[in-house]
């Protein structure tokens, strides 16, 4: 025969049956060689790896204790074989050919007789047997463990409530509550309650009677609502410190994972998406011996397989929904021991639909800190165009994705500048290596409440590690990064005021972060420890989180942004706030004039705090060639933007023309500007055309010094309608208003090019002081029409018909 290594689960004790009755003892038996005519298989042989395979029995058979034959089952058999046979009830021994094990034995005192009786043999035989009695060791399982009930979880501090019903205190966020027992809710777990759709909080569970008949095979459906990344969703096995046989299915990081042991190795099943975050999921879970594969929402199959040679399972302890119950060794086993925070609907294990009430009503034989799911209220909120359901305590509301907003998500929505109401987020790609060494941030935004987060990015879906937040605390804006030696956070001096747009710029270069909010004095900070890069390969989210398990400890605020963001500079490169986002949830409009979408359909709306310009798209230069007239109208901190090419050919030509009417009743504005700022190495070219006290008048810089001409002959304050004509060649410039004398200029030096690179501003400049160097501090007060560059190129002012009533010109 061939040389066997067998696998033997014996009962604790081994009691006396009779000549009627079979051995309930259960064992697994793998031989060396392969299946064929050699093998010792009565019936069936299956080929394990390794070179070895192992016996089994057809329908209606059962495998007798040599490990090859079979006996046939009849109906006298049947009651003992589903009530008993499938228990598994005992220790494991593990033995080889040639080798021997040894055990204390206990035989009966003189009033407990010991009894003998045959038992039915493979070959038909009876075998006389004596009552012995293993002695357990420390760590072995009770054979009472089924019917144990699990401590519910202690928390170790004094308790300021009086838990009824068997509740226990427990110390959450500074705060005492009763973890009330299944069946009970209240503050004292004082009320009765029906539980049809658990909710767990992370800290409860349900225990349900150990499997039986799934010794071999499991079939699981769970359909669950997460609201966090990690938690254990199903649990049980051999023994309560999960050392022997054991299957678990958990939340790590957001993955579903299944582990289970045969006894000779863990097989480990992981799901190739993520769970859907407070949204139903549906799990298919197959083992059959040592072989497993999961299904999460009718996705992949993932496959994966047990070590070892043993393929059966033995389950002596309960079954534990939504926490570790009274199981140690978790530490050991699991990547997280975190009880799983949601709702869980429907559970079915081997074609048994579980009722998750409390027995005799239900299948449940106990459970802690659970209570009803109100998440199916989200059947009655039917939200439209993608919105997702979330319930908010005794109320369902719907998360819209990014334009659409009302009750239902039922309302489209031109989005121009993001609003955020504290449940919405926009999420884009994370910022990865971008960040490593160095980091610049530029934020523009118009807060309305005194704590939220603004920006986050971090390394881990459980906030532990590297992060980057901005986040306003208290009314203050705090920047917070951690390298992975530990946190540092800047805070600005001044609470900042809410209802009014702010400036905050960031840079990080290594340890060293430095913050500015305004125009307020810059603070900075050296991070702890020694590393000096930042990873950060996670989503990038702005105006909020989906959920706050994600973000650091380290970040105060536990609640997201409630105002406006309408800029977002990162590393020198604008951030599309709307066009770049990968999703988004509640965002809504801010009030703001761009909602108006005052620039028409052939440019953008560029916000300028209360402000805006339009910035042309590049397939405007082909409206501006047959456009004649167009008519536009300024506030003072309002302008137009064109970066076309062909208008920034025309203005750093050598020669170039400009001829426009305005009229204004303000002694000074600026009309038209192209040009930078001043740099601390000199200045750099512009030319502008504006008014001071009343005055027209046009000034450059060709890079060796300025020139300035005022027309001092005649005011333009007067409210009504006045046409100029500027023109430049070189270094010389003449300019005239009302067809009057025409004044002369010459640039000094010798450079006669314009070197600007910033397009053509009219009306205003953003930053304008800053811009111009403080030569102007508003933009014009009025309006602007026919604009026209070298006789024949009409610049489009405006695509709306509003600005033509407006300034009382046609």
């Amino acid at each position: 025969m061939a040389s066997a290594l067998c696998r033997i689960v014996i009962p604790l004790f081994i009691s006396l049956v009779s000549s009627n009755d079979l051995d309930k003892t259960q064992f697994e038996a793998a031989f060396q060689g392969r299946c064929g005519r050699d093998s010792p298989c009565e019936q069936l042989c299956y080929e394990l790896h390794d070179g070895m395979f192992e016996c089994d029995c057809k329908e209606g058979f059962l495998l007798s204790k040599n490990g090859y034959g079979c006996i046939e089952l009849n109906t006298t058999m049947e009651p003992m074989l589903h009530e008993e046979l499938d228990q598994d009830i005992g220790e494991d021994i593990l033995y080889q050919k040639d080798a021997s094990f040894s055990a204390e034995l206990e035989i009966g005192t003189e009033t407990e007789e010991p009894e003998s009786s045959t038992v039915l043999s493979s070959t038909g035989t009876s075998t006389t047997i004596q009552a012995v009695q293993f002695l357990t060791t420390p760590g072995t399982q009770d054979p009472a463990a089924t019917s144990r009930e699990p401590e519910p979880p202690s928390t170790g501090s004094p308790c300021l409530l009086d838990c009824s019903a068997g509740g226990q205190c427990t110390l959450e966020g500074g705060v005492h509550r009763c973890q009330c027992p299944l069946g009970r809710t209240g503050q004292t777990c004082d009320t009765e309650t029906e539980v049809r759709s658990p909710r767990f909080s992370g800290q409860g569970w349900l225990a349900f009677p150990a499997l039986r008949a799934a010794y071999k095979h499991v079939q699981l459906q769970l359909e669950f609502r997460p609201e966090s990344w990690d938690g254990i969703l199903f649990l049980t096995g051999e023994r309560d410190d999960l050392a022997g046989d054991f299957m678990v299915l958990f939340l790590y990081q957001g993955f579903v994972e299944f582990r289970f042991d045969c006894g000779s190795g863990v097989g480990v099943v992981r799901s190739e998406d993520n769970v859907l975050l407070n949204q139903w999921n549906k799990l298919t879970l197959y083992r059959h011996r040592w072989d497993a594969w999961i299904q999460l929402n009718g996705g992949k199959r993932v496959q994966g397989r047990s070590k070892g040679l043993f393929s059966r399972i033995t389950f002596r302890e309960p079954v534990f929904i939504g926490g570790r119950g009274n199981t140690s060794g978790i530490t050991e086993k699991l990547p997280t021991e975190r009880g799983f925070r949601g709702c869980v609907r429907h559970l079915e294990i081997n074609d048994l639909i579980y009722n998750f009430a409390l027995a005799p009503v239900g299948d449940a034989v106990k459970g802690f800190d659970i209570e009803e799911c109100v998440a199916d209220r989200c059947s009655k909120v039917p939200c439209q165009h993608g919105g997702k359901c979330l319930t908010s305590g005794e109320t369902a509301v719907c998360l819209c994705p990014l334009g659409f907003t009302g009750d239902l998500c039922e309302t489209r929505l031109d989005l121009q500048v993001p609003s955020f109401n504290g449940s919405s987020y926009l999420r884009y790609p994370g910022l990865g290596g971008s960040a490593l060494s160095w980091l610049d941030l530029l934020l523009v935004f118009k807060p309305s409440a005194k704590d939220g987060v603004i920006l986050y990015n971090g390394h881990r879906s459980d906030g532990v590690g590297d992060f980057v937040s901005v986040y306003m605390s208290e009314g203050h804006l705090e920047f917070t990064f951690d390298l992975g030696t530990g946190a540092a956070t800047l805070r600005s001096e001044d609470a900042v005021s809410l209802g009014q747009w702010h400036e905050v710029r960031i840079s990080r270069t290594g340890r060293l972060a430095v913050l500015q909010v305004d125009k307020k004095p810059p603070s900075q900070i050296l991070a702890p420890g020694a590393f000096t890069q930042l990873s950060l390969p996670l989503n990038l989210y702005i105006g909020g989180v989906p959920n706050f398990d994600m973000v650091s400890p380290k970040v105060k605020v536990r609640t997201s942004f409630v105002g406006c963001i309408q800029k977002v500079v990162i590393n020198n490169q604008p951030l599309r706030i709307l066009a770049e986002a990968l999703a988004g949830v509640n965002v809504d409009n801010c009030p703001h004039p761009c909602v108006a979408r005052p620039c028409g359909e052939h440019a953008h709306c560029v916000p300028h705090h209360e402000a805006y310009k339009c910035q042309c798209e590049r397939h405007c230069q082909d409206i501006n060639a047959i456009t004649t007239s167009s008519t536009a109208s300024f506030t003072g901190t309002t302008f137009l933007h064109y970066t076309d090419p062909d208008i920034l050919h025309r203005i750093v030509s050598d020669r170039v023309s400009i001829s426009m009417k305005f009229r204004t009743s303000a002694s000074s504005g600026l009309l038209l500007w192209s040009g930078g700022p001043e740099q601390t190495r000199g200045v750099t070219d512009f030319l502008a055309l504006g008014i001071k006290d009343g005055f027209l008048h046009m000034r450059y810089n060709l890079g060796s010094g300025e020139a300035l001409m005022t027309l001092n002959n005649s005011r333009v304050d007067d409210g009504h309608w006045h046409r100029l004509k500027a023109t430049r060649n070189g270094q010389e410039g003449w300019l005239s208003v009302d067809n009057s004398d025409t004044m002369y200029i010459r640039s000094p030096g010798k450079l006669k090019q314009l070197n600007t690179y910033t397009g053509l501003y009219v009306g205003g400049v953003e930053d304008l002081e800053v811009t111009t160097h403080h030569k102007y501090h508003r933009g014009i007060k009025g309006c602007i029409s026919d604009l026209i560059l070298d006789s024949d190129y009409h610049v489009k002012l405006s695509w709306s018909s509003e600005a033509t009533d407006h300034c009382g010109y046609t």
